[in-house]
Parts: C-alpha cells; structure tokens; sequence
C-alpha cells in the first residue's frame, strides 16, 4: 500500500510541475516575450546530457547487478547449459552495441550543440559508411542465426535408444507421471478407457504395459538420457522444467516429446543455491484455468542408486504377473508330481 500510494505521489508531482511550465509559458505568450535561448543555455543542455548518460549508465550497471537475485540459479541439463550460454552472448553483443550508440547519442548532443553564427555542416550520405553499418550487423547476426539453428538441432535429435522413456500426463490440474519399465516401451493408452482405477487410459491388453510404473513425483537419475512423452487429456498444457531450461506443450489427442540429460543433483543444487529447502519443480506454463497457478510437480534430480532404491517402491499400473501355484490331486506320488511339473508349465496369472 505504501509503495501505491509513494507512486501516486510522484505521479502528481510530476503533473503538477508540467502544469506550471505550462501556466508559465502562457503568460509569457500574453506578455509578448519573445523565447530566447542562448549559447549559455546551450552549453548547459549540452553538460546535462553527458550527465545523463553517466547516471543513466551508472543506474543501468546497478540495477542489472541488484536483479541478479531474482535470477534462475545455473541450468541442471546439459542443453540447458547450452542455451544459457547462448541467451548470455546475444546479452554481451546488446549491452556493447547498447554503450556504444547512447555514449555516441549524448556525446554528440554535448559536442554539436548550437552556437550563434555557427553553421551546421550538409552531409546527405556517405555510401561507404553506409555500407559498413549494414554488413556488420547482418554478419553478426547471421553468424547467431546460424548458431542459433544448429544448437535448436542438437536440443531436439531423436533420442537415443538407450534413452529412459517417461511419460508426462497432464490434467486440469495436476501432473501423472508413468515410467516405461524394464522394456523401456510404454504401452498404449486410449482416452477411451480411463476409468478411476486407470486414469491415465493405459491399454492393460498391450504387453508393454505390464511393468509400466506410475508415480506421484517426477524421479530421474543424473546423467542419464532422458526421453519425455507429453500427453493431455482435457486441454492444452505447456510442460515447463524452468532449473532445466525445457518446455513443451502438452495436447490433446498429439504426442509430443523432448530428450534431455540432467547434470545436478537436488542435493548439489542447494548447495550451489545455499537454500536446503531447494527443490526443482515441473510447472504448467499455459493459462489452463481457474487453478492454473497450482498445478505443480516436485522433480527429484538424483544418483543411480537412489533412484534404483526409489523406483523399487513405485507401483505398477497393472499388477505384475505372477506364477499361479499349482494344485495337484490327492494322493499324487512324487515321482507324478515331477513328471507332471516337467510336461506342464505353470499357469500365469496376470491381474489387470
């Protein structure tokens, strides 16, 4: 409340001054006096405006400096990081071509400024600097261009065969998460047949689905690839890693995918943070309703074997099949019981 109405001060303050020039510029009008402005006025235009550019350069520096803060902490992928170099050149090149031209603007404010019976010089073109100040930039910014695309083509390559397929289901308004198994294939799913039991629509009759695993939190083991298929079942989600620098649009009816590699633990990222409390989150970056805002995932970046350990407690969607013991009739005698285990293979048993 206090900073409102601290903005609302200032902003009448600075209608009231412009009022005043303007009251005062009226009655010079009545009077009759003539505007003039000398070369000491000149001069002083011409100081302010170097003073301009050295506090305008000076509170740029500091503020950029102070929103360091509110930053994302070092990206947690391997194409994150990538990226962030990208994002961190394209940065450098504005700032310097940002110093450059406004030094260059107020200088020159400062140093032509008018002087009675000083008459400006008439210089319509010059085709040669012309040409430097085309070339230039359009180099640079092919040359980003360029880089830009092949860095897009490394970021979204098919995935590697040995890549860990998970899948990412998103609904109005949570996240389900289910994980490919030992085949590393998941099974189909069909909107048509999500039932409470089976929300997300897996096909119990494929037989990829059998060691499918669901899950609540996000779990991936550092230094693994990981290949992400995004699904929706009512609209259209944006599936957002922000400490990992990826998203994707999650649709209904499509699916889409991206590979990544995660490079830090949740335990080495609050170290890095110095927060103890960090955890990385997968969030929905589309406006997909009125409880959009809390539609949220815990990730969990860890080792090989914590994952091993935490992937062993997950449940799978389907029960996983099982021998059925075998029942043998009274008064069978053992050398029967071997021969009868020998000639028929046990019964399985999988319940769906």
């Amino acid at each position: 409340m206090i900073k409102l109405l601290t903005l609302l001060v200032l902003v009448m303050a600075v209608v009231t001054i412009w009022r005043i020039i303007r009251v005062l510029e009226l009655v010079r009008d009545l009077r009759g006096d003539e505007e003039a402005i000398t070369d000491k006025d000149n001069r002083t235009n011409g100081k302010l405006s170097l003073w301009f550019i050295v506090l305008g350069f000076a509170g740029m520096i500091y503020f950029t400096l102070d929103a360091k803060k509110y930053l994302l902490p070092v990206a947690a992928s391997k194409h994150g990081a990538l990226t962030d170099s990208f994002l961190n050149m394209n940065f450098a090149l504005i700032i310097v071509v940002f110093f450059i031209t406004q030094f260059l603007l107020f200088y020159y404010a400062w140093k032509y400024k008018h002087k009675k019976g000083k008459k400006a010089y008439f210089y319509p073109d010059n085709h040669k600097l012309e040409f430097i100040w085309t070339v230039i930039p359009a180099v640079v910014l092919m040359g980003l261009i360029v880089y830009g695309l092949k860095l897009w083509i490394n970021i979204t390559a098919p995935a590697p065969a040995e890549a860990m397929v998970i899948e990412v289901y998103g609904k109005q308004f949570d996240w389900s998460v289910r994980y490919s198994g030992a085949d590393n294939k998941l099974g189909h799913s069909n909107f048509k047949l999500i039932t409470d039991d089976n929300p997300l629509g897996v096909d119990a009759k494929d037989a990829s689905s059998e060691d499918d695993k669901t899950a609540r939190e996000l779990h991936i083991p550092v230094g693994s690839i990981i290949n992400f298929k995004f699904h929706s079942r009512d609209v259209i989600h944006s599936a957002y890693f922000p400490h990992l620098r990826a998203q994707m649009n999650c649709v209904p009816g499509m699916t889409t995918e991206f590979t990544l590699e995660p490079t830090i633990t949740t335990d080495s990222m609050r170290l890095i943070t110095g927060n103890p409390k960090f955890d990385y989150v997968l969030l929905c970056n589309k406006i997909c309703g009125v409880a959009h805002y809390n539609m949220k995932l815990k990730l969990v970046i860890e080792s090989a074997d914590d994952f091993k350990k935490w992937y062993k407690e997950q449940s799978y969607v389907f029960a996983k099949p099982q021998a059925a013991p075998v029942v043998e009739p009274a008064g069978m005698s053992d050398t029967a019981k071997v021969a009868k285990t020998e000639s028929e293979p046990a019964k399985v048993v999988a319940a769906r």
